[in-house]
């Protein structure tokens, strides 16, 4: 099969994994900046111009988009959907997914536990906001952010009221989430290849840090999760049409609580982690699917 990824950077971990199993089973594989293609749109036959070619021979593409990229990035995957190319996740699901609101309202439609979560069009009433999570202390969240980034905690009423005033002075449209403090700085991320589980992990934030993320710090470990996590994992992944993504969730008095699902999952710390080889999975899913 001709496989490309649609990733700015061919050395990055995740990527040249992807190269690797790729290639061990017999496939062309092939790095394509979506930033740098021509999207050719004309009666019946849609194609895409990359580097003095058309890519009229590919049989499937694994996005690798960043959320900077996420406009043009999704509709090159789109325009190789009308090529009737395979697709590891669609332009509809990555979109979905990288609109927290959105996302969140589809989660909670689907039954699945969350922290208790409000966005409001920049209130002025912010007691009231409060509120409706619980009071403080709170999580406040930007909606565009990304690895931890744009992401508050205020630990009292005085300090979230100046956080969303900052916010909304800049017209930045945030989430105030509940804290869920028996969680201590740490979550799960489940990976999830085909509607199942591949791989799980255990992230704990640095001392005094209570984001998580492997990139501001934080470490890993493999876990086994119990049943209501792989439901919740599995659950998530199918309400945003998700065949491949990575779903992070909070252990919480009250069961697992899904914080969030990233369609374009980083390879590198769940593989480290968990020694599980996830690359190949993906491979053997575009293989599964395209025959």
């Amino acid at each position: 099969m001709n496989i490309v990824i649609l990733s700015r950077n061919a050395n990055l971990y995740s990527t040249a994994r992807l190269i690797e199993e790729g290639q061990k089973k017999g496939h062309k594989v092939e790095v394509i900046d979506p930033l740098k293609c021509d999207i050719i749109i004309e009666k019946e036959k849609p194609t895409i111009y990359f580097n003095d070619r058309y890519l009229d021979y590919v049989d499937a593409i694994i996005p690798r988009i960043g959320a900077s990229v996420t406009f043009f990035g999704c509709a090159v995957v789109r325009q190789f959907e009308m090529m009737g190319v395979f697709t590891t996740v669609t332009s509809d699901a990555i979109i979905r997914s990288r609109d927290k609101l959105r996302s969140f309202q589809r989660l909670s439609k689907a039954g699945i536990g969350m922290p208790k979560t409000v966005f409001t069009n920049y209130s002025r009433d912010i007691e009231q906001v409060l509120s409706h999570v619980g009071g403080a202390p709170v999580i406040i969240k930007l909606l565009e952010g990304t690895q931890g980034l744009g992401v508050v905690l205020a630990e009292t009423k005085n300090a979230a009221e100046s956080v969303l005033e900052a916010f909304n002075g800049l017209q930045a449209r945030a989430l105030v989430q509940e804290y869920i403090s028996e969680a201590k700085g740490a979550d799960l991320r489940a990976l999830v290849v085909d509607g199942q589980v591949v791989g799980a992990m255990k992230r704990q934030g640095k001392e005094g840090e209570f984001r998580s993320n492997l990139h501001r710090g934080g470490s890993a470990s493999i876990i086994k999760l119990n049943h209501d996590e792989l439901k919740v994992a599995m659950n998530a992944a199918r309400a945003l049409k998700l065949p491949v993504c990575g779903v992070d969730m909070l252990q919480s008095a009250r069961g697992p609580l899904l914080l969030e699902v990233n369609s374009t999952p980083g390879l590198e710390g769940i593989e480290g982690a968990t020694g599980r080889n996830i690359a190949k999975s993906i491979i053997t899913y575009i293989e599964r699917n395209k025959k």
